[in-house]
């Protein structure tokens, strides 16, 4: 689940994605001021835009807006007061998280890219890396898929040149980090960097 809210940009209302659907497939149910999205192949809901937002809840953010229990529970209740029985859950654990790249190999179908295998705690990430300098036995800052860069790219399971890859391995420059430098690389960090543990930034 991802949400954004941009009032200069696009007025007072939140938009909500639980899942893409090709632009075809796309379907529309109106209750209030809450527009339920679906795939018309197969009814499952797709997101939500919640209309005059500010009428029920208070936003400070622009852009991505952080998921939280009492947010989730915010947006619940404004589609029960709009008529819907829709009930959200969402995933809250960290989506940049510390990895230790297990393994690094080269990508079968491109010279430029290696398969790595990604230890980042509870789970090994099969993850395609473009960057030079990705090696085996580093520590690195993973977004996990979910996960909502800086730049507004959300991160999704994808096939790279026919590989599978779940997360992408950061630069400093894509994580925003002040002082990034500017030449292609992914942040490699200290020893002392735990695995698993959330990325601060």
């Amino acid at each position: 689940m991802n949400a954004f809210y941009n009032l200069e940009g696009i007025g007072d209302t939140l938009l909500i994605n639980l899942h893409d659907v090709s632009a075809e497939n796309i379907a529309f149910e109106r209750f209030g001021d809450v527009v339920k999205i679906f795939d018309k192949e197969s009814a499952k809901t797709t997101g939500y835009n919640i209309f005059n937002t500010s009428s029920y809840m208070k936003l400070s953010e622009t852009g991505s807006i952080p998921l939280s229990e009492s947010f989730v529970q915010d947006v619940n209740e404004v589609l029960a007061r709009n008529g819907l029985k829709d009930e959200l859950t969402v995933d809250l654990s960290p989506k940049f998280v510390i990895g230790y790249v297990k393994e690094k190999e080269k990508h079968p179908n491109a010279d430029k890219l290696s398969v790595c295998k990604v230890n980042v705690g509870a789970e090994t990430l099969n993850i395609v890396c473009g960057a030079p300098n990705v090696e085996a036995g580093q520590k690195v800052v993973v977004a996990k898929v979910g996960a909502v860069m800086p730049s507004g790219l959300v991160i999704k399971d994808a096939e790279l040149r026919g590989v599978p890859s779940s997360g992408m391995i950061c630069s400093a420059r894509e994580l925003n980090l002040p002082d990034a430098p500017q030449e292609k690389g992914i942040l490699v960090l200290d020893d002392h960097y735990i695995i698993g543990e959330a990325f601060q930034f």
